[in-house]
Parts: C-alpha cells; structure tokens; sequence
C-alpha cells in the first residue's frame, strides 16, 4: 500500500460548546451501553442532501477518537471533508431546545437546520 494515503488526524475538527459540552456529558453519563460511543458525523439525506448524525453508537475501523471540551467523541475520517470546522451548540430556550451544527462549509441549510449542502 502506498504511503500516499496515510492520513494525519485532525486535532479538533469541530468545536463543542460549553452549553453542548454540559449536555453531552450528561448523556454519556446517562449511557447504560458500555459499548456504545458518542459519533458525530454526517449522512446522506435530508432536504439538502446531507443530515448530521449525533448519537450513540459503535466504533469502527474508520473512525478516530477525540475530545473536544471535555467530550470525547467519533468521527469517520471520511466525514471530515464535510463536518470540519463545525460548531456544536445546545440551546435550552423556550422556543428552541436542542443540538444545532453551525457548519461553515455548508453551502445551504434546510429551512429546519437538520441537513445541509457542501
């Protein structure tokens, strides 16, 4: 195999805020599934062509390890193009709770901020 191909991980391809970081934590440590892990990435799908993915779920051979603001996390290296440089957010307010992706690769969102196009 040539070594042409060798990929270098990323020190922290997206950002967690401290909300998120808060959140997160509290749902790892909810987690009963020892061998589950936290994935963020992306999908194929959506109104825009391409949803994230945040849940629990299992390592594979693609994926690299990383903690960011306390949260450790994987991410399929072939995600990176996509997801790099992305804010994770939590909002806790009335009219808006949950997880938001603010992507700066995105070209456009989707009226509902769930999928998006790179």
């Amino acid at each position: 195999m040539s070594d042409l191909f060798v990929f270098t991980p990323v020190a922290e391809p997206i950002k967690i805020s401290d909300s998120a970081s808060k959140q997160l934590q509290k749902v790892l440590s909810d987690n009963s599934e020892a061998d589950k892990v936290l994935r963020i990435g992306v999908k194929g799908g959506g109104c825009s062509g391409m949803s994230y993915i945040l849940e629990l779920d299992n390592k594979t051979d693609y994926d690299d390890v990383y903690t960011v603001n306390g949260v450790e996390f994987v991410l399929d290296r072939r995600h990176l193009l996509y997801i790099e440089g992305t804010e994770l957010q939590f909002s806790d307010g009335l009219d808006n709770r949950g997880f938001e992706f603010v992507n700066p690769n995105a070209t456009e969102t989707c009226g509902c901020g769930t999928s998006f196009k790179a």
